[in-house]
């Protein structure tokens, strides 16, 4: 392999962590929260929202239920008015948040429901404020799954901007179809795939570790 294509394959990696970190970051920013009051704001619960609830329930699973290659395509306007552009590594950006946003919503609703409902009963006979118990009692509670559905999340994100690369969106994706299929360099889109096999590798031990950290019952055996 050549120093050039040594050069292209870094330079790619480096756009394609630059696309996952921010996207990442901003859709756990956005989707965290979400996922926390759609699984708190049923009839009855901590803050009772039924109608909204369902409203954000429809809409997140329409953006789940959107293929991301489709989405991507559908919000290009919306790209461009937030980047001022379709192509390229932070054009990509709107897309992949958009789709991680979701994502994170059902994943931290989906932990935060697992939650003991036990727990929520005893903080609330103590006395404890809704946020008090979001704080103190489910997330703590949920943490070892939030951690797990995150590092779900960035291993998807690592996939999509891949994906990304098939309309211009720059990153590893983007290097192995204009290389490695367009000009048939096999050699090309082998390194492609294996700079992603060890990414996704990262990613996920990393947060196996992380969330075996935060579990009570790993810390006690």
């Amino acid at each position: 392999m050549s120093a050039n294509m040594v050069w292209l394959i870094w330079a790619a990696t480096l756009d394609t962590l630059f696309m996952v970190a921010v996207s990442g970051a901003i859709g756990i920013a956005l989707g965290a929260p979400l996922g926390v009051f759609l699984a708190t704001s049923r009839k009855g619960e901590l803050f009772s929202a039924p109608y909204v609830n369902r409203l954000l329930g429809l809409v997140v699973n329409a953006t789940r239920s959107t293929p991301f290659i489709i989405l991507v395509v559908a919000i290009i306007p919306f790209t461009r008015l937030v980047t001022g552009t379709s192509i390229g590594t932070t054009a990509a950006i709107v897309p992949l948040t958009v789709a991680t946003i979701p994502f994170v919503a059902r994943l931290v609703e989906s932990s935060i429901r697992e939650v003991d409902p036990g727990l929520v009963e005893a903080a609330r006979a103590m006395g404890a404020s809704p946020a008090q118990i979001v704080w103190k009692v489910l997330v703590p509670e949920a943490r070892p799954s939030i951690v797990l559905g995150l590092t779900l999340t960035i291993v998807s994100l690592i996939g999509y901007s891949a994906m990304v690369g098939a309309v211009g969106g720059g990153g590893l994706g983007d290097l192995g179809i204009r290389y490695g299929y367009q000009r048939f360099m096999p050699e090309m889109m082998l390194a492609v795939v294996v700079v992603l096999i060890v990414l996704v590798q990262i990613v996920q031990t990393s947060g196996d570790l992380l969330a075996r950290r935060f579990d009570k019952r790993s810390r006690k055996n």
